[in-house]
């Protein structure tokens, strides 16, 4: 048996199917990007001579597409994904658009640790809101 595919590691685009075994019928294609943004500068404190200082600070940027079978499915998904306030507000940006049934959800941050910890908490909460609405099945329009 093959193994999952588990997406990509390089700073380019890259396109990843579930992670589930290949008996996965769920149809799921989550598409990221991963990229450094370009340098900034912030004065960074000091004494004395140095006080002038400026330091150079490259944000880091994931973004990530999950196309859904409907409309209504990606509304849903953002539906629940909203509420949750980033813990490290100012540090991490986290925004949360749909287009179509696509769900879209871009990070920038300035720490790569916190940047992966939102990533995580984000996925695992996605994961949960995929396999309800995978049990449940597709929602009924009014």
């Amino acid at each position: 048996m093959q193994a999952p595919n588990r997406g990509t590691s390089n700073a380019a685009a890259g396109r990843t199917g579930c992670l589930r075994p290949r008996s996965c019928t769920c149809g799921t294609d989550i598409v990221v990007a991963a990229a450094r943004g370009s340098y900034g500068t912030v004065p960074v404190s000091g004494t004395g001579a140095s006080g002038n200082r400026r330091s150079l600070i490259r944000p880091h940027m994931f973004a990530l597409r999950v196309p859904f079978p409907s409309p209504l499915e990606a509304e849903i998904a953002h539906g629940s994904l909203s509420p949750d306030v980033e813990p490290h507000q100012g540090v991490i940006e986290k925004e949360l658009t749909v287009r179509g049934n696509v769900l879209a959800i871009k990070w920038t941050a300035e720490d790569a640790r916190l940047l992966r910890i939102s990533i995580i908490n984000c996925l695992e909460h996605l994961s949960l809101v995929l396999r309800t609405m995978q049990h449940f099945g597709p929602p009924i329009s009014r």
